[in-house]
């Protein structure tokens, strides 16, 4: 009994270890409404460098984390740099509320299931804010990166063919 418990803990760890995405895979991709109700697909910025960030009007941390996204994305727009941003908020009023309030101007795109979200389930979100850095070729290269490691990434990023 005792072999059977611990090869059934050990297949559900090595599915659970897994259920991830690692740095070199290519990220699944995303369709959804933006404000005016448009889908857009993350695919449709490849060969950019991409982040892709989760977060919510509700989210106090996310809030805290967006202007030094839009400063990010103001410094490196230009060279082909952009971000995804990827709402989870159940009622649409509210989050473009945010996104103005913020000052907000690259991509928003809503998934507006909350944390029964087919996005956050596809891209083993737990928690918000979380954000992914992608290359150009639309690889995972890091996940919740921020300050200065994802200034310097990103440069670097921008910089490689």
């Amino acid at each position: 009994m005792k072999n059977i418990t611990i090869s059934v803990l050990f297949c559900l760890f090595s599915f659970l270890a897994t259920a991830q995405l690692l740095p070199g895979m290519v990220v699944p991709d995303i369709s959804l409404p933006d404000t005016n109700d448009s889908v857009v697909t993350l695919s449709s910025f490849r060969g950019k460098v991409v982040l892709i960030d989760f977060w919510a009007s509700w989210c106090g941390p996310c809030r805290a984390a967006n202007p030094g996204v839009v400063k990010l994305y103001k410094k490196y727009k230009d060279q082909g740099f952009e971000v995804f941003g990827v709402s989870v908020d159940k009622k649409k009023a509210e989050w473009v509320k945010a996104i103005k309030k913020d000052k907000i101007t690259y991509q928003q795109v809503n998934d507006n299931g909350g944390w029964e979200s087919k996005t956050l389930a596809n891209y083993f979100v737990n928690e918000i804010p979380t954000s992914f850095l992608i290359d150009k070729a639309g690889r995972l290269v890091a996940v919740d990166l921020t300050g200065k490691g994802l200034k310097k990434l990103v440069a670097q990023l921008l910089e490689s063919n």
